[in-house]
């Protein structure tokens, strides 16, 4: 059975290239030497030898305590998984004769979902005869796309599915 993959860069004996070049614990380029020999040198400044460029021509090895260099990269990793924004849609669902202030509010949420920079799923639900009147929820989804012209772009364009009509709005 093979051994397990490691995750991570590469160190010490897990380099697998002749030659790398090399860049000390203070920055300075050592230039190109023989793995064995560079892990040497690590070893006498008690650091390990860290692949950080793999793809160079030849890998680029700098003298690092693997340890502390794992745990900033994984720090990192978690800063930057925190402070991202997923984009969620939410959904604001309407009638086709919907009263002026009923309207009002919906569009409230719609203007902050949007700023929240949130997708934002308008369903217009026709029910019983309001189907055979579907000018006035395509002339109602207009309106909605007039409304948040300055803040939203549509992204999906009023389409019929089923009893309803949808369109999909997106942040600017």
């Amino acid at each position: 059975m093979a051994p397990p993959v490691k995750s991570g860069p590469r160190y010490n004996l897990m380099i697998n290239v002749p030659k790398v070049r090399v860049i000390d614990e203070n920055g300075e380029n050592l230039g190109v030497m023989y793995t064995r020999e560079a892990i040497d040198q690590a070893a006498e400044v008690g650091l390990d030898l860290v692949e950080v460029s793999p793809t160079a021509d030849p890998p680029v090895c700098k003298f690092l305590d693997v340890g502390k260099f794992r745990y900033e990269a994984q720090k990192k990793a978690n800063l930057a998984r925190k402070s991202q924004k997923t984009q969620e849609i939410k959904e604001i669902k309407m009638r086709p004769n919907i009263d002026d202030h009923d309207y009002d509010v919906k569009m409230r949420n719609v203007f902050r979902f949007i700023e929240d920079g949130d997708k934002v799923k308008v369903t217009l639900r026709f029910r019983g005869r309001e189907l055979s009147h579907q000018q006035l929820g395509m002339n109602l989804l207009r309106k909605v796309q007039d409304d948040v012209a300055e803040i939203a772009k549509v992204e999906a364009f009023p389409r019929m599915e089923g009893r309803q009509m949808l369109m999909v709005l997106a942040p600017k």
